[in-house]
């Protein structure tokens, strides 16, 4: 696969590494580019690939066009590649909040794009992605998304609705899971644990449990039920967790980040 990115940012670097990392493209068929020379000097840097200033030449060494840049910036950089397109292009865009029907518009009905929301552990491939297909985009154009995304974590295809609620979830989602993690070493140093072995055990805790909801397929309050004696450590932990408000504030983190998706593909 020949793989464009307009766009070199830490998004990018994240899925063009997976992609290599991989073995679904080599980093020779993948090129970027990126107003800024830190962005360009990293992405070639990280994935071996190569990078250029302007977006023409990326276009034309592509067959996949990945959009992945902010979304106050999508606009102009539609505008400045919709003249390049050509039948052989899939646009995939992973600007948050942009719609389908905004992309059409700006890039031609005839197009075939995808809009997609990834996540940046798609880096170390345990990304967690959700794609929906627009203007011309076939069967066959969703299976080469979900080929792409799924070699770096996984993937679904989603309704266009709902692609707001998966950034508040899944897009915005390891910040919640990173600052859970730093809250929980900060218990364990407060306990006498050093850092190191206090953000170690946490972070792996956290992966243990994802992995068990995962591979078993129960549900994740069975699952705490079943850490859970009577009078025991954990719910005299989990009442702090209650008192303090922990399960509002990410379902209201989520809602919130929901929502200013929403605004940003309204701007």
């Amino acid at each position: 696969m020949k793989i464009g990115f307009i766009g070199a940012g830490k998004m990018a670097t994240a899925l063009a590494s997976g992609f290599i990392k991989g073995g679904l493209t080599a980093s020779e068929n993948i090129v970027a580019s990126d107003v800024i020379p830190s962005a360009r000097k990293h992405f070639g840097d990280a994935t071996g690939a190569r990078t250029a200033a302007e977006n023409n030449s990326v276009i034309q060494s592509s067959d996949i066009l990945v959009l992945a840049v902010k979304p106050q910036q999508m606009a102009e950089v539609m505008a400045t590649v919709s003249h390049s397109l050509t039948d052989r292009h899939l646009v995939i865009s992973i600007a948050a909040g942009i719609t389908l029907s905004r992309m059409a518009a700006a890039l031609g009905d005839n197009r075939r794009i995808v809009r997609v929301m990834p996540n940046t552990p798609c880096l170390v491939k345990a990304g967690a992605s959700a794609f929906a297909l627009g203007g011309t985009a076939n069967r066959d154009d969703a299976a080469t998304v979900q080929k792409l995304l799924s070699t770096v974590g996984i993937a679904v295809e989603v309704s266009e609705s709902l692609l707001d609620a998966v950034t508040g979830l899944s897009g915005s989602g390891p910040a919640y899971a990173f600052q859970i993690i730093e809250a929980l070493s900060d218990g364990g140093v407060r306990a006498g644990l050093p850092r190191t072995v206090a953000t170690q055990l946490a972070a792996q805790t956290l992966l243990g449990a994802a992995k068990m909801v995962l591979e078993t397929g129960e549900h994740p309050g069975s699952l705490k039920d079943a850490v859970t004696s009577p009078g025991g450590t954990t719910i005299a932990g989990l009442h702090e967790m209650e008192r303090g408000g922990v399960r509002a504030a990410l379902m209201n983190a989520v809602l919130t980040a929901a929502q200013r998706s929403q605004e940003l593909g309204k701007s």
